[in-house]
């Protein structure tokens, strides 16, 4: 027969589980230096040399170590808390009451400064200021409220993360133009871990713009949520409407519609369909302001182009309708000059004018007067310069000899630099010229970057009519003839 002993575990073989949840060797050592802080706490400096003490710590270390292991294994980690209270039971039963004590207040004291550190640190005070100079603390809850809204529906995002990222970049006395901006910036940059955040983007903007136009409606500081806008789009229509008459922007033919039947046909859940690029572009070039000040929302600019479009229609209301489902669906969109136009005072609705400029001064320069008019309300030009005589050729009027075509496109390209599509856009004109024309070596050269800047055309494109003629000439390796255009006795 024969008798298995117990295998007792060593000191080596015992883990400790510290607070943080790491886990470490047991290591005797540190009780001991606990044991001399608690002795020298009540003894006293003098502890430190006291060969009572000294004989005491290690006597005490064995019994502390000797009690963990009757309580541990390789299996079987300690927490610190046992070790702690196994110091504390070995001080007492050796009489040292005091020395105990010490030991306990120690272990309150240090349990305190972890509760405090581990206290998240307070968010410092944020200021807001308004733009006639009052300050306000900063309304935590209704920009932890607007971020989440934003983030509602959309599984692969974290309102906490867009939260953590818009107040990281706040700072006390920021602006409220300032601060309406910071969650929208804050989104945008994480959309690159997610396309879902161009989404937050977007909603975050619009909340910003529902602000922005339902203030200026007010006439005083309004905010709005996605849901109050959803309810209250029928009746913000109405007041838009009136708002944009009064202003002159809006034709007064609009406030004669049945407001009521259009304002109730309005889909304020089509906003969450926009990406921020989408809704970045609508805020800065086509809805409608008063010194910069939006007071359009989407659904309303949606609305007020169908409206614009159904104006001569029978049952207009219907028609406007219709169109503005095509529209706020993204099935249908309309050209850039009917988006910015339709509806208004100045209804232009045309994307582009085809013209051609006739050989003498004051018809070029009407050409060039009706870019610059076509252009301010969004028009895309096209002009055939090809009339025009080229360089070298004779001016009746003064016996002198032409500059050919290339000054002239040099002021219609800064002419459209100029007028800029109205301040929404940059101005879009092009060129033609005819193959036979004589300036058409110096018309191919308009766009390079290199040569003389006053016969060069940067902002303007240019187009080279190619008859077949030309390419059966260019199959032969045959000549090309170049020709001026100058018409007889007429003077320019």
């Amino acid at each position: 027969m024969s008798v298995q002993s117990e295998t007792r575990p060593t000191a080596g073989t015992i883990s400790v589980i510290r607070r943080t949840g790491e886990v470490s060797a047991f290591d005797s050592t540190k009780i001991s230096v606990a044991l001399s802080k608690a002795f020298l706490a009540v003894e006293g400096a003098d502890a430190t040399g006291s060969s009572r003490v000294r004989e005491l710590v290690p006597e005490l270390t064995t019994q502390v170590e000797l009690a963990l292991l009757r309580h541990a294994g390789p299996d079987r980690p300690l927490h610190i808390e046992q070790i702690q209270d196994q110091v504390e039971l070995a001080l007492m039963r050796g009489g040292h009451h005091k020395v105990a004590r010490a030991y306990v207040l120690y272990r309150e004291q240090h349990a305190l400064a972890r509760v405090e550190a581990e206290k998240p640190a307070p968010e410092p005070a944020i200021g807001v200021t308004h733009q006639d100079g009052r300050v306000e603390p900063l309304d935590t809850d209704r920009l932890a409220l607007v971020v989440r809204e934003a983030c509602a529906g959309l599984d692969a995002v974290s309102a906490d993360t867009v939260l953590t990222e818009t107040k990281r970049n706040l700072y006390d006395g920021i602006t409220a133009g300032e601060l309406a901006v910071a969650p929208v910036m804050a989104a945008r940059t994480l959309v690159e871990t997610d396309p879902q955040y161009s989404f937050v983007s977007a909603r975050l903007l619009l909340d910003k713009l529902r602000a922005e136009a339902l203030s200026f409606l007010a006439g005083e500081p309004r905010i709005a949520s996605h849901r109050q806008m959803t309810e209250g789009y029928a009746s913000y229509f109405g007041d838009f409407v009136a708002r944009g008459v009064d202003l002159g922007q809006l034709d007064p033919e609009l406030a004669k519609f049945d407001l009521e039947k259009i304002g109730a046909a309005l889909a304020g859940s089509a906003d969450l369909e926009f990406q921020f690029l989408g809704l970045q572009t609508l805020y800065d070039r086509y809805l409608l302001h008063s010194d910069g000040h939006r007071y359009e929302l989407p659904q309303a600019f949606f609305m007020r182009v169908a409206m614009g479009l159904a104006l001569r229609e029978d049952h207009r209301e219907d028609r406007a309708i219709e169109f503005y489902r095509l529209l706020s669906s993204f099935d249908f969109m309309c050209s850039t000059p009917t988006l910015f136009n339709a509806g208004t005072t100045r209804p232009q609705l045309s994307s582009c004018f085809l013209t051609t400029v006739e050989d003498d001064l004051s018809s070029i320069f009407h050409g060039i007067s009706n870019n610059a008019l076509l252009s301010k309300y969004a028009g895309g030009l096209g002009n055939d310069w090809t009339p025009v005589r080229g360089i070298g050729a004779h001016i009746r009027g003064t016996n002198g000899e032409s500059q050919g075509v290339v000054p002239f496109l040099k002021i219609a390209n800064d002419t459209a630099v100029a007028v800029n599509q109205g301040g929404k856009r940059k101005g879009a004109v092009c060129a033609y010229l005819e193959t036979w024309h004589i300036d058409i070596e110096e018309f191919l050269d308009l766009r390079k970057n290199t040569g003389d800047d006053r016969r060069r055309t940067h902002d303007m494109n240019t187009a080279n009519w190619v008859p077949d003629e030309f390419i059966r000439r260019v199959r032969a390796d045959a000549d090309w003839t170049l020709f001026t255009p100058e018409r007889g006795a007429r003077a320019a």
